[in-house]
């Protein structure tokens, strides 16, 4: 029995969770072990969190799994990364199905390899009929990248006078990044204690409730996710109002 499940109140339940999935590194570390051994038990926690938000009935869950800067570490665990993620997916497949979850995708995916590139597809497509929880994996992806993609497209639809730049505003910018597809997350949780954003989203969480956690992501579990969405509902979402006007 869950200790902090059943104290979840289902009808402020964020629409939209993003997670930092932080500290594989550091916890094969503590193991003895390379540092792909630490991203191939994260793959527990993400299966753990997605079914966790799937029951709950959360819209969407988007995870921050690889980065634009990511590129620049040792080939050695970009290659282990990007074989991880095709057995990942093939694997987990099942799970996806099993919980009516939909897979989506948000970066630079042209960048991936051409087997993560298929297996990504076919996850895609296989599961783009179901109706529940929606499950974005940030790949090859990074805010800045995404922002100055917007401007350019932006940029050159008023060459074309397609619009004029007087009609630019939020929703129009917005409606150029490749997570227009979602709402704004509403909660946004990074794990091993690191406190930075690391151009994650940054549009799109200028309203989020950030919580950081000590747990390296490996060692994250539902229970840790059910904690997360009991501190945010704790807490007063005021959008730059004051208390009084909110009552």
């Amino acid at each position: 029995m869950s200790a902090y499940k059943s104290k979840i109140n289902l009808n402020k339940l964020p629409k939209h969770v993003a997670i930092i999935m932080d500290g594989n590194g550091r916890w094969a570390n503590q193991q003895g072990k390379e540092r792909v051994f630490g991203h191939q038990n994260g793959v527990t926690a993400v299966r753990n969190v997605s079914e966790a938000a799937a029951e709950l009935g959360i819209e969407v869950l988007t995870l921050y799994a690889f980065s634009t800067e990511n590129w620049n570490r040792p080939k050695t665990e970009v290659d282990s990364l990007m074989s991880l993620l095709v057995n990942t997916i093939n694997e987990e497949l099942p799970t996806l199905i099993k919980n009516n979850i939909s897979l989506h995708t948000i970066g630079e995916t042209t960048q991936l390899p051409q087997d993560c590139k298929l297996n990504l597809e076919k996850a895609i497509k296989e599961t783009s009929h179901h109706t529940g929880l929606k499950l974005v994996l940030a790949l090859s992806y990074s805010s800045r990248w995404d922002i100055l993609r917007a401007v350019n497209s932006i940029a050159e639809a008023c060459k074309k006078q397609d619009f004029s730049h007087l009609h630019i505003n939020e929703e129009v910018f917005s409606s150029y990044l490749t997570t227009s597809r979602f709402p704004e997350p509403e909660l946004l949780i990074r794990t091993s204690g690191e406190r930075r954003i690391s151009n994650f989203l940054l549009w799109e969480i200028a309203y989020a409730e950030l919580y950081f956690t000590e747990t390296l992501w490996p060692d994250f579990d539902k229970e840790d996710f059910y904690f997360a969405l009991l501190d945010y509902q704790g807490r007063e979402r005021r959008f730059g109002l004051t208390s009084e006007q909110l009552t």
